[in-house]
């Protein structure tokens, strides 16, 4: 059983690796090579990613077949979507609540590499399975 507390250093720890990814490569550049650079960086470390993970849609008993995916899920815990855009906007929060929902997993991160400073940027978003999990 994981807790909040692992659930956070986790988030950190992953924050951390985007941070020497964006020092090292700059803004500017495409979302899938920041997203490669940082699942190399992370898997190196010894952490499970899985790249691209499709999030499926249930409505009522009805199956959607869509194309909606999240960037990075670390450790089967954290999904951290990337931007590349001017200015991170409300529905990008609100589209990573949405796959934090659906796959029912606790932490997201929403990471822009489009800035000067990661960590002023990006927003750690949590939900009811983060407050489900024990201190």
């Amino acid at each position: 059983m994981h807790t909040k507390k692992y659930v956070t250093q986790l988030s950190y720890e992953i924050i951390g690796f985007a941070i020497k990814v964006h020092k090292n490569l700059g803004p500017g550049l495409l979302e899938g090579i920041y997203e490669e650079c940082l699942k190399f960086e992370l898997e190196r470390s010894g952490y499970n990613v899985r790249q691209q993970v499709y999030a499926p849609i249930v409505y009522d008993s009805l199956l959607l077949e869509t194309n909606l995916r999240v960037d990075l899920l670390v450790n089967d815990l954290v999904i951290v979507e990337l931007k590349t855009v001017n200015e991170l906007l409300p529905v990008h929060q609100s589209q990573l609540l949405t796959y934090m929902k659906i796959l029912e997993k606790p932490q997201g991160l929403l990471i822009n590499f489009f800035t000067e400073n990661i960590t002023k940027s990006m927003k750690p978003l949590v939900n009811e399975y983060f407050n489900l999990l024990p201190e």
